[in-house]
């Protein structure tokens, strides 16, 4: 991973959730296998098979990170994907009609654990 892409999965890691703290420890573990269209911000991921697995995550992880621009206003989110107890793919889902090449900077993502 980039190190933008680190930081995001890092800072929306940081959470307390089911199955947490097995997927941080993946973190060491993770490259980058894919993205998602040529200037796409959105990426596939791959964790190696001796990283630790978070039994039962599957889907989106349970945290909000919601992405706004230098104004405030709301632009976009990061969805971070595991699959099968695995990171999967880090999604970066725009609100205007030109989409992001790059992830934002994390001082632009407000986060937000989902009950």
């Amino acid at each position: 991973m980039s190190p933008v892409e680190r930081a995001v999965v890092e800072l929306i890691l940081a959470n307390e959730f089911p199955g947490a703290a097995e997927l941080r420890a993946q973190v060491d573990f993770v490259q980058v296998v894919a993205k998602w269209g040529v200037d796409s911000a959105s990426v596939d991921l791959l964790v190696s098979e001796e990283a630790p697995r978070s039994p039962g995550v599957t889907g989106v992880i349970p945290v909000d990170a919601t992405v706004v621009d230098k104004s405030g206003s709301l632009f976009g989110e990061i969805l971070l994907w595991a699959t099968d107890g695995c990171l999967s793919a880090i999604e970066y889902a725009w609100y205007g009609d030109e989409p992001p090449s790059a992830l934002p900077d994390i001082g632009m993502i407000s986060i937000e654990v989902r009950p």
